[in-house]
């Protein structure tokens, strides 16, 4: 099936060619960095997780929300979601491989994650997070191409690949529940040492991944003849309000328990991340304010059945709420809990151009590996469908 991959227009591999040339930056600023330190970079002692952790943090957060397609289609049968399956488990892929190629460019040294291998600690949230994603990751490419092999072969998939997939929903819950636990069990850092904060994530993942989706599935019916389904976009749109919803109120009980506790050394990072310190105001402020009206315009647009059934104004509402998400994701989540240190410093962060372009060409490989992924998966679909529609017309002379 890969060769399906190296098979299109001029437009394919126009799109494939930029893509390539965007990687090259990844490769540039890694050479960069391996050379030079993270000095290049806008991390220091007291901001030593910066833009590349955040990114982490996201896309583990995509990768999970496969399972708001592959639960409602595996467990409950909801047939709605047979052809919006596969462009899930295909988008988890590319966001859970990125992961540790974020991590590995942050760590500076990137042989030392042999050490998570070499001498592995239990006690280490990072060692059960790498478990998690990897373990994530082999599952969704063993998945993704033996149930695209069964249905190009035009059977059911077999029955240790349903007990894959089976394992594969708590699994993708787990992924973002033990990248919250990195956060949350840090008792100095009073802005995430919290229980609401793994709730968060998973409702954040939950409306970020399908919007993101809903808006590839929306691509794809434009450039293909390959059509996932009105009906199965509407469903997602719905999932993805009702996440959105939560993750809104989530952020509301956390925001009513800070101020109204008034405990300083919880008020403070809120305080840094939405007016500022000490009549400082800094290049974060804006983007936190920029998340939270981009999260409240999307959720206005979802909440309405007009505009949610408005493919072009769900659209922009899909953008919104990812965007948002990923700024708060970002500047917010780990900024704010970085900035005031353990001992009250504020030194503030911004990634440096180095970073940016780090990310640009980390995910222009992601969207590299995903246009692969849906090449093999749209070839293998629509010639189902064509072999199907064969059989109809047969069958009627």
């Amino acid at each position: 099936m890969i060769q399906r991959a190296l098979r299109g227009d001029l437009t394919y591999f126009t799109w494939v060619g930029c893509l390539i040339a965007l990687c090259g930056l990844a490769v540039f600023v890694f050479v960069r960095q391996f050379t030079e330190g993270l000095g290049i970079t806008a991390m220091s002692r007291d901001v030593p997780w910066g833009f590349y952790i955040a990114q982490l943090t996201f896309l583990v957060g995509v990768a999970a929300s496969a399972v708001m397609v592959v639960l409602p289609y595996y467990l409950h049968d909801y047939r709605t979601f047979r052809h919006m399956t596969i462009l899930g488990e295909s988008l988890a892929i590319p966001a859970v491989l990125l992961c540790p190629l974020f991590v590995v460019v942050d760590l500076g040294r990137p042989e030392r994650v042999l050490n998570l291998f070499l001498h592995p600690s239990p006690h280490s949230m990072l060692f059960w997070d790498t478990i998690a994603l990897f373990g994530y990751l082999f599952l969704n490419i063993v998945i993704a191409f033996k149930t695209l092999e069964a249905e190009r072969n035009e059977r059911p998939p077999a029955r240790w690949v349903k007990i894959l997939i089976y394992i594969s929903i708590p699994w993708a819950i787990s992924i973002h529940t033990v990248t919250a636990f990195l956060y949350s069990g840090l008792a100095a850092r009073p802005f995430w040492f919290s229980a609401v904060l793994v709730p968060r994530f998973l409702a954040s993942a939950f409306a970020s991944g399908p919007a993101l989706l809903i808006l590839l599935s929306l691509l794809v019916r434009r450039v293909s003849r390959f059509d996932p389904g009105l009906k199965a976009v509407h469903a997602l749109a719905r999932i993805v309000t009702y996440a959105a919803l939560i993750n809104l109120f989530l952020f509301g009980v956390e925001v009513f328990t800070i101020l109204y506790s008034g405990v300083e050394h919880h008020k403070v990072h809120l305080q840094y991340l939405f007016v500022g310190l000490d009549g400082r105001i800094d290049a974060v402020v804006p983007f936190m304010w920029l998340s939270l009206g981009l999260g409240i315009a999307a959720i206005a647009l979802l909440i309405h059945p007009g505009t949610r059934g408005n493919l072009r104004m769900l659209a922009v509402a899909c953008v919104f709420l990812f965007v948002s998400i990923w700024l708060d994701k970002g500047a917010g989540m780990l900024t704010g809990g970085l900035i005031p240190s353990t001992t009250g410093r504020v030194t503030p962060y911004f990634p440096s151009g180095a970073e940016i372009l780090m990310g640009i060409g980390l995910y222009a490989f992601g969207a590299l590996v995903l246009t692969l992924l849906y090449k093999i998966a749209v070839s293998v679909k629509l010639e189902t469908v064509g072999n199907a529609q064969n059989r109809r017309d047969t069958s009627d002379l």
